[in-house]
């Protein structure tokens, strides 16, 4: 896998790795989560179809140390989703199965979550460097190929 190097004003660097921005047919925003210290505690990509169709994808890192990440917060990136098609509720989590993964060489365990709702999917793994990725999409099924098209962003790519 492929990475970016993100410089926070304050922190810890970390490594973004999302979809390549050429290679997705729609728009694709980008958001950073800040700390009340400054530091950046997560950088989240949504990816949009062309003609307003509305959010198809949206993929979250999520550095150690993230508010994001803690017990009961819930997957902030399956609420944004969410809230992005303007839904009123949060589905509920039903559960989250282990999935073991081929990725290039190595093997990759990637978690699926269940929701009640089931146009809604999400997969999160755990990187070497401790960053926390998170993949939602909506009426579109998370299949293993997403990994292969997880690649390193130019850094000018975020650049405004």
């Amino acid at each position: 896998m492929g990475f970016l190097r993100r410089r926070p004003p304050a922190g810890p660097d970390f490594d973004v790795l999302a979809i390549p921005f050429t290679d997705w047919p729609g728009s694709v925003v980008v958001h950073i989560l800040p700390g009340a210290d400054g530091t950046c505690q997560g950088i989240f990509v949504r990816y949009d179809l062309l003609a307003g169709r509305g959010p198809a994808m949206l993929i979250g890192n999520l550095p150690a140390g993230s508010p994001a990440r803690e017990e009961g917060v819930g997957r902030i990136e399956a609420q944004q989703l969410v809230a992005a098609l303007g839904h009123e509720e949060m589905p509920e989590e039903l559960g989250v199965e282990e999935h073991p993964v081929m990725q290039d060489d190595g093997l990759l365990v990637v978690r699926r979550v269940k929701y009640a709702e089931g146009r809604l999917a999400c997969v999160e793994f755990d990187r070497s460097d401790d960053v926390q990725v998170r993949v939602v999409s909506w009426d579109r099924p998370i299949t293993d190929d997403i990994f292969a098209l997880l690649k390193p962003i130019p850094a000018e790519s975020f650049k405004a």
